[in-house]
Order: C-alpha cells, then structure tokens, then sequence
C-alpha cells in the first residue's frame, strides 16, 4: 500500500468519523430542528456553515480547474459566484429571514396566497437542488477513485452513506455544526498546497501575490508567471492565457450571461438561502453574511492563483516526455541493464525526460490518458481536443504498448486527454508535495462535496415534507410524522443523486452551473418582486416561474444533450438563465397587471417585512 493511499485512509477516516459525531452528538426529534437548526446558530458559525454550504465541489475542485483551461474567461465563474453571494447578502437574506419561514417555497406560498405557487416553487427546488447535487457526487466520486483507489461507483455510494447518516439524523442542526468542521477541513487543505507551491514557482508564500510574480527558478527565471503561461499557451497553439473573449463560447455577450446567470442564480439558491433562518435574529443574518463572504474570499481570492500554477506545472511536467523508460528505450534503440541497480540508476539519469509518477497515478482513474498520435513513445500537449469524446479503450495496443481509444478520429496533433476537474486534487502532487498533503487535499474535496450535498439533500426534504405533505396533502401531520417524511425523501433523494455522480452529464462546474441558471430562472425574480412589489400577484408568479424554468431547462436540454446548436443570440446553455429570468420577471409583471391585486393582508406584510415599523428596533427580533 502506497504513503499517499496511507494517509488518505487516515485523514478521509478521522474526518468521516468526526463528521458522524458531530450529527449523533446534534441528532433532533423537533420539526423546528430539524429544518431550520432551532433557529439559535450564532452568527460566526453560521457564516462558517454558509461558507461550506456555499463552497461547493466545483468551488473547491473544479473551477480552479476551468480557470486552468480557460484562462481569462474562466474568472465568469469566480465573478458570478463572489458577486451573487453580495446579491443574496444584501437583497435578501435579512428579509426572508424577517418573513420567518422555514423554506423558500413556504415564502412563495405565503406571499403569494397560493397552494399551487407553493407547488411549483417546491418542484423547482427540487429540480434545482438534484441538478447541484449530480456535481457533488461527481466530485465524491472523482476523489475516491483517484486516493483511495476505489472505481467511481464505488465512491459515490460512500458518500452517500455519509451525507444519509448525518443528514437523516441532525437535519439543519446536524447539517450546520457538521458544515463548520468541514469548512475548517476544506479551507486547510485548499490553502496549505497554495502556500507551499506559491514559494516554490515564484518564492513568494501568499499565492494571491505569487500569482502575479515572477518565476523564482528553472528555465523560466526571472519571468512573470502570467507572462510565461501567455507564451506556452501561443507556442502550443492556444490563445493567450490572458487573453479576453477569445472565441465564441467566450465572447462579450456569453461571458455576461453566466456571470449574470450565476450571480442571480447564487441569490436564488433554495440551500444557500435556508441558512439565513437558522440565526436568532434578522441583525444576525446580515452578522453572519458578513463572515461568509469573509470565509468564502479566504478561497476565492486564492483560485486563480491554483489555476494558474496547476496549468504551468501540469505543461512542465509533461509535455515532450518519454512516457516510460521502457519506451524512450525502445524509442531510442537504448538496451536496458538487467541489472536492479544499474536501471535505477539509468531511470534516475534519464528522470527529467520521463513522464512523472503522478501522471501514471491519474491514469488509473480514466481523467487523463495519453495517446500516442506521432509514434514517438512521447507525450505531445498542443490545442485541442485529443480524440472526440470522452475516452473509450478499444481492447487493444499501440506501437509502444499503451491502450488505445476508440474515439481517437481528431485532425489535431494534441495527445493528452485532461478532465479538468482534476487540476486541483492533482496540484499537490504534480507540485510533488509531501503524502500527508496529497491526503489532506482528498479530505478537503469531500468536505466541499459532502457539505454542499448534504444542503442540497435537505432542502428537498424539507420541500417534500414541508412544502407538499404537510401544507398541502395533510395539513394535521404531526411532528414525528413530518420528520419521518423528511428523511425517507432525504433517502430517496440520496440514491437518485448516487445515480447522477455515476452517470453524470457533464463535469462538475458545468454541472452546477445549469444548476445556478435553473435557479436565476425560477426563484430570483419572484423572491425579489415578492419582497420589493406588492403588486406582483399568485397568477404572475406561477406564470414566471413556469415559463422562466420551462425555457431555461428546454434550451439546456436541447442544446447540451440534443445536438442542437446555441439558436437564441448564441448563447451558451451555461449563461441562458439570464435569459429566463428576463422571461419570468417580463411574464410575472405582465400577468399581474391583468390579474386581481393581491389581499391587503398581504401587501400589509410585504410592507413589514421591507420597511417594518421601527426599524432599528425589529432588526433585533
């Protein structure tokens, strides 16, 4: 058993164990505890909480990897994010928290007077919810397969036994103590590999400030690093690392749309937005914003670094390298010594043409393959993809002994197959990084996922039997007939997201970013109209939600699983919720403005809830 394998089982096992603990030592027999932690979380923790929640698997695993591939245009991702989470801060969490429900489609409900606003608000998050949650078990599974050596499957069904355990347990109380360790674990692991590979390429230990430095030694000395990745972007036949709107899928108007979409969608997130009910008190929702942007920068702020350093590293380590001794031997018409001694000390004269022990490593795991184009037994990295598709192994073996791929009809040169959700959890040790590090990294990518699923799994438990069971179907449910509800769907909900990480349609940030789309499509607009308007009524709000999430998820739909081209303006399924949520807020306005106004009772709490009566005074209840 391999050092890394060693540590993995050490530090994945205490920080599982814990985990479980925690949800034992927070278990809740109370509805009140079980959806909304008792409504008595100080603000620290829940900022902390919120930070894990929000700093998902394609926070932590997978954008710094988008970044690495795209350059520039991939910061759509942090901007969106980053902005979205300032959104939510200060338009609408102290004012849901005001209104006083327990989940966002019981605000619908509510607000708009109307079991059936309620319905659909309840099947949009859950619509939301399973799409977000398909990129966690993603990422359970991408880390499992790698450290602890296990397939994909196997992984997936892991986690989901975790996140089952302490969800169905603790609930939103169990969920959000168990949230605060894993934000510790996450951000440790995220930020100890930045530090050490910052003063390692440039000398520099703080990688925001590295990341703009110059290299500090090899062939590239005395060069900035951005500098450098523009080069070897150009040299392989990239655009420039730097470089804006470099293509189609990049250009002005698509990097506006998902950094629109994914701002909005953030401020529409249904688990994102429950964290806000479990403070004591509306000042301590806007307290505890405060510390979760202070929690979520601690990450952001460093990803673009990661990103950069992984891209530079992973060419480095490469590209131009013989993939085994036995093949640059054969390549060269070298004879290897029987010898043990003399090819230990052959393979460690020849080590700097080879390809590292790393990229064998990851191999294993199908995310990243080399073929072998040019014959030439080396590893040729240059633009484009290296064969269509996703890699499928035909049985059968190349001229230097390397499996070959069935898909492999490409009319480019480039030899490599990268699945960039790897960047990150690949860093440490293609930065070679000591084993526990390696182990520590794996620890902090099942925080982000397990966190973030376990948020997403509540939430459509919570609608399941909060939302339909007991405000629609039987309104006289007792408690412990709710919460048996609740975690019987958190079951169900677990194995359905288990299916979505073994079968997944997309990578992880892509993934979460129909999620986000989804969400500025259907929420945003009738959680901001409900808080800001009170004119907007039942009927315009069923009318925008439906027609805002039924567009948003046909074009999705068409355009990412169908074949069919991008036809509105060229937009991108990842940034077309921009447009949906134009959609639902134009259909929601136009369909008030025919419809009856809503009850004065409602507009008398519309009126509380945005400029109560004493307002320094209700800021503290």
């Amino acid at each position: 058993m391999s050092e890394i394998l060693i540590w993995t089982y050490v530090i994945v096992g205490l920080t599982f164990a814990l985990y479980i603990v925690i949800a034992w030592r927070s278990r809740v027999q109370d509805v009140k505890g079980f959806y909304v932690a008792g409504m008595g979380v100080p603000p620290v923790a829940n900022g902390m909480a919120t930070g894990a929640d929000w700093m998902s698997a394609a926070s932590f695993i997978s954008m710094a990897g988008l970044i690495s591939f795209l350059g520039y245009p991939g910061c759509y991702y942090l901007m969106g994010w980053t902005g979205g989470y300032v959104l939510l801060a200060l338009l609408l969490a102290p004012y849901l928290r005001k209104f006083g429900k327990f989940t966002v489609p019981d605000f619908v409900g509510d607000r708009y007077y109307s079991d059936t606003a309620r319905l659909v608000a309840a099947a949009c998050a859950i619509f939301v919810s399973f799409t977000y949650v398909a990129g966690q078990m993603r990422g359970v599974g991408i880390v499992f397969s790698r450290f602890l050596e296990v397939p994909i499957n196997t992984g997936v069904i892991v986690g989901m036994i975790i996140v089952f355990i302490y969800a169905t347990l603790g609930g939103m109380k169990g969920i959000t103590w168990t949230q605060v360790a894993q934000y510790c674990v996450l951000i440790v692991a995220y930020l100890i590999p930045a530090w050490a590979i910052s003063s390692h390429v440039t000398g520099v230990p703080i990688p925001q400030i590295g990341f703009g430095s110059t290299i500090s030694s090899g062939p590239d000395a005395g060069k900035y690093l951005l500098d450098t990745l523009d080069l070897i972007a150009k040299d392989l036949g990239f655009h420039a690392y730097t470089a804006t709107f470099a293509n189609e899928a990049t250009n002005m108007l698509n990097v506006f749309c998902i950094t629109f979409a994914l701002m909005v969608g953030t401020a529409g997130l249904p688990h994102v937005i429950i964290r806000f009910y479990t403070v004591p008190s509306v000042r301590a929702a806007r307290i505890s914003a405060g510390w979760a942007l202070v929690f979520i920068a601690l990450l952001y702020t460093t990803a673009p670094a990661v990103a950069a350093f992984a891209r530079y590293n992973m060419i480095n380590s490469l590209n131009g390298k013989y993939y085994s001794l036995e093949i640059m031997a054969q390549a060269k018409g070298i004879t290897l010594p029987s010898d043990p001694a003399a090819l230990a000390a052959m393979r460690a004269q020849y080590a700097d043409q080879l390809a590292p022990s790393w990229f064998k490593n990851w191999e294993k795991t199908g995310l990243i393959i080399w073929f072998d184009k040019a014959g030439d037994g080396r590893i040729h990295y240059s633009a484009g993809a290296a064969f269509a598709g996703k890699p499928e192994f035909s049985g059968q073996t190349g001229k230097f002994g390397q499996p070959l791929i069935k898909n492999q009809a490409t009319t480019n040169k480039n030899e490599l197959y990268v699945d960039q959700d790897i960047m990150v959890l690949a860093n440490p040790e293609i930065a070679s990084l000591p084993p526990w590090v390696i182990a520590l990294v794996a620890a902090g990518g099942l925080a982000a996922a397990l966190s973030t699923a376990a948020g997403l799994l509540l939430v459509v438990g919570s609608a399941i039997s909060h939302d339909l069971y007991y405000r629609v179907i039987n309104k006289n449910a007792t408690e412990k007939q709710r919460l048996t509800v609740a975690r019987v769907m958190i079951g169900v909900a677990v194995c359905a997201a288990g299916y979505f990480g073994v079968y997944p349609p997309a990578f992880v940030a892509q993934v979460v970013a129909f999620a986000f789309g989804l969400a500025a499509s259907s929420f945003f607009p009738i959680i901001i109209l409900g808080i800001f308007t009170k004119r907007t009524t039942k009927e315009g709000c069923i009318a925008g939600m439906v027609v805002g999430i039924v567009f948003t998820a046909t074009y999705i739909i068409q355009t990412k699983f169908m074949g069919v081209s991008n036809w509105f303006l060229g937009i991108t399924p990842e940034g077309i919720g921009t447009v949906g949520m134009c959609f639902n807020f134009i259909a929601a306005w136009a369909v008030s403005m025919v419809t009856k106004a809503p009850p004065q009772h409602v507009q008398d709490i519309v009126e509380h809830v945005r400029i109560p009566k004493g307002a320094g005074a209700a800021a503290a209840h």
